[in-house]
């Protein structure tokens, strides 16, 4: 035991918090049964368009690997190194947001531009804009001084509405709505004035609803919510199918593997509606599971805040939380028909690498802030 470590954590070097265990469990069980339902998801279109059952799954069990690796990194790295760093970081993903949107650098799909790409390799700039906006917005919360004089509010609200813009040029509104939660939850955290604080938030939903309806294609989805069932055969087809696999499932689901809407009824099974083929093959049992998983890392994770070692920490964990918690109710959202299709993965369990990657180093932050919670 060193006087450092005992100055850094309030506990004797080596000695874990309650929450670090917690909330590792919980991350490698979610981790690991995304794996096995990836496999499941995609079994049949990975044969049908790959020639191989495995091909998705070996993927996925690459992107784990080195998911599993910068969380661990992550874990150990004390959360204040990575304060030194915001600038740099901010700086990264706005390049890498711009870039993208150039036609010699980005992959446009689905008439999205969101991604580089290298061979099967992808990189989507916009996860990596998620912790750069939270570590920034967090070094300028940890750094207030006085509200009024906007010292704190503006340069905040200025890091998100370059990420937003760029964001929105790709076009990527769901990641838009999860950088806005993210920045409204660390403002409500840090105690903005309530005035200000709504007027963020007005503001963040009317341009919401502008921009729903500014492309054809938002639109389209809008109508379609309006009534699915009137639109099952065009823009109201995943959702309907969705619902569809979702209803088939029952309390204890038809079985692990023998979904029958992964077999070209749901696009996106192992995707972004992954979690419609957890409720055909488990049932409502499994889905509660893992609603229940996420309310936990959820819980975990703000208690982690509230007991960080400082404010940096805990405006970090507050945002990672609130990242997590808001994309997973969003993915589910969308499965249940609930809200209009948003295209957001479900964190740790769809198919992915950037995405899966950049979350569980993202989570390996917060470990580390659970780990030194006082």
């Amino acid at each position: 035991m060193t006087a450092a470590a005992l100055r850094l954590t309030g506990r004797p070097a080596g000695r874990r918090s309650s929450y670090f265990v917690a909330l590792f469990i919980a991350v490698a069980v979610l981790s690991l049964f995304g794996l096995v339902m990836v496999l499941s998801a995609s079994a049949a279109n990975a044969l049908r368009f790959e020639g191989s059952s495995w091909y998705y799954f070996r993927q996925q069990l690459a992107w784990l690997g080195i998911g599993t690796t910068a969380m661990v990194v992550a874990m150990r790295v004390d959360y204040r190194f990575w304060r030194r760093l915001t600038k740099p970081i901010m700086l990264t993903a706005l390049a890498l947001l711009t870039l993208v949107l150039k036609s010699r650098f980005g992959i446009t799909v689905n008439g999205s531009t969101r991604w580089f790409g290298w061979g099967p390799v992808r990189l989507q700039p916009s996860e990596i804009a998620k912790i750069a906006l939270i570590l920034h917005c967090s070094d300028l919360l940890a750094r207030r001084s006085n509200w009024r004089a906007g010292l704190v509010l503006s340069p905040v609200l200025a890091s998100f509405g370059l990420v937003a813009v760029l964001l929105m040029l790709e076009p990527n509104l769901g990641t838009t709505i999860i950088c806005a939660a993210i920045v409204l939850a660390l403002l409500w955290s840090a105690g903005a004035p309530l005035k200000a604080f709504a007027g963020v938030a007005g503001t963040a939903a009317t341009l919401t609803a502008i921009l729903a309806v500014a492309e054809p294609y938002r639109m389209r989805r809008l109508v379609a919510f309006t009534d699915v069932w009137a639109n099952r055969s065009d823009s109201g087809y995943q959702t309907v199918q969705s619902l569809i696999a979702v209803s088939n499932g029952g309390i204890t689901g038809v079985g692990l593997g023998a979904s029958r809407g992964k077999w070209g009824y749901l696009p996106y099974a192992h995707t972004d509606f992954i979690f419609s083929i957890i409720a055909e093959e488990l049932g409502l049992i499994g889905s509660l599971s893992v609603i229940f998983l996420f309310l936990l890392i959820g819980v975990l994770g703000f208690a982690a805040a509230s007991h960080a070692p400082d404010d940096f920490g805990h405006y970090v964990a507050i945002g990672i939380t609130t990242w997590l918690l808001v994309q997973a109710f969003m993915n589910i959202s969308v499965t249940l028909g609930l809200i209009p299709v948003t295209g957001v993965p479900l964190p740790f369990l769809s198919f992915g690498g950037s995405s899966l990657v950049v979350t569980m180093g993202a989570f390996g932050i917060l470990l580390n802030i659970a780990r030194q919670a006082r």
